[in-house]
This record gives structure tokens, sequence and C-alpha cells, in this order.
């Protein structure tokens, strides 16, 4: 490339970022919700035009490439941003524990408290059947091994004891 062709590219790639860079952030801007990444994609458009032009490159209608090249660097960001994003079981395999706010644990605590205080007032039959379910965290199965009945009955008994559990915690 001889200095006077650098020279008249220079002075393209120039007049075309006086007049296009504003709308071109403007558009970046939207596209990707953020301000910082639209310019980055912008001046990143600007050094792929620049890029074409030292090889030779001949542009017709600097606009139009200007936002072909644009739309192509974000379409790559917004595959980018799709890889990105994870499965919840990739992340607990990785070690992330999810947790609840401390005032939601706390409110879940009280009103546990105040639940295995209503299952005191349940019938005997109701009572066994709630604490072996939610205090021992037993399964209908292992209940019936213990109690000697069928898990169907037990699954009707925690159904009926729940039922008579939330009419004490209403009132």
């Amino acid at each position: 490339m001889t200095p006077k062709q650098e020279k008249d590219r220079k002075a393209i790639l120039s007049l075309a970022h006086s007049d296009f860079s504003k709308n071109l952030n403007s558009y970046a801007s939207f596209k990707l919700s953020d301000k910082e990444g639209g310019e980055d994609m912008v001046q990143n458009t600007f050094i792929k035009t620049w890029s074409y032009l030292a090889k030779g490159g001949k542009i017709d209608a600097m606009k139009a490439f200007l936002y072909h090249i644009l739309n192509n660097l974000i379409v790559d960001e917004y595959r980018k941003r799709k890889n990105k994003t994870t499965s919840l079981e990739v992340m607990l395999e990785n070690g992330f524990e999810p947790s609840a706010p401390e005032s939601e644990s706390m409110f879940d605590r009280i009103d546990g408290k105040a639940a295995m205080l209503l299952i005191g007032k349940l019938p005997e039959a109701y009572r066994k059947v709630m604490r072996m379910r939610y205090v021992q965290d037993l399964s209908l199965k292992e209940m019936a091994a213990i109690t000697g009945l069928s898990s169907n009955t037990m699954a009707v008994q925690l159904h009926r004891g729940l039922a008579k559990l939330k009419l004490l915690y209403k009132v």
C-alpha cells in the first residue's frame, strides 16, 4: 500500500467514523443493553473495516458495510452469552449451594415451630404419622414398615392430618 492509498483510506474511515459512529453506538447499545459493550462493538467494527481496507478491499456503501460488520459482531456476542449459561445440575456438581435469604429462612423456621406446636394438638393417629413424615423425614414405605400399615393408608393419614393441621393453622 502506497502512502497516498493509506492516506485516502484513513480519510475514508475518518469520514465514516464522524458520520456514522453516533448512530452505530446507539444501535449497538440498544441491541446489547449495555452502553460500554456497544461502544466496544463499534470500535471493533471500525478496526475490522480498517483491516479490510488495508488488505485492499473496496467498499461501495460504507454505512451498509459498517452495519453488516456490527450486526455480525452482535450475533457473535449473543452466541457467547448463550454458551455461558449453565444448568443448575452443572452448578451443583461444581459445588454451588443455593441458599435462601436469611429473612426467608427465619420466617420458615418460625412457621415450622408453629406447625410443630400445632401437630401436638392433632388426634394421636395423625400426630404420629405427621411426626414420622415431617420431623423424622421418613418415606411412606419406611413409615408403613414401622407401623405395619400399608403405604396407601399412610398417605391417606398424612393427607387428612395435613388438612386438619391447615385448619388449626388458620385459626
